[in-house]
């Protein structure tokens, strides 16, 4: 099944429900499952962490369903000639060790 595919399933499964919950409650429900994810992962069970991450994907495409928004197509999109930042696979950007600090790339013209 492909991404688009997965979204539809989603959508036909629960567009009742999601239409009615609304964006912003279906948002909460997506990042409750994040954290979700993430206690997973921290405790190492797999197969927990298999499952929320399932989870996780189930609810951003209800959040995106509600929006519109196509998930495979924004992913290539974003993400189909490479790193967004370099265009480069593998990435050529410099390791960033956390979120949100400036990322500094070799761009194509620098190679």
């Amino acid at each position: 099944m492909r991404i688009r595919e997965f979204q539809i399933h989603i959508w036909n499964i629960y567009k009742k429900h999601d239409s009615r919950r609304g964006v912003e409650n279906t948002l909460k429900w997506f990042l409750s499952e994040v954290y979700e994810f993430t206690k997973a992962v921290e405790k190492g069970d797999l197969n927990s962490i298999r499952e929320e991450a399932a989870d996780v994907l189930a609810w951003l495409s209800s959040v995106l369903n509600l929006l519109g928004i196509d998930l495979e197509g924004a992913a290539l999109d974003r993400y189909g000639r490479g790193c967004p930042k370099c265009n480069s696979i593998p990435c050529k950007c410099n390791y960033r060790d956390k979120p949100g600090k400036d990322v500094e790339c070799i761009t194509k013209n620098q190679l």
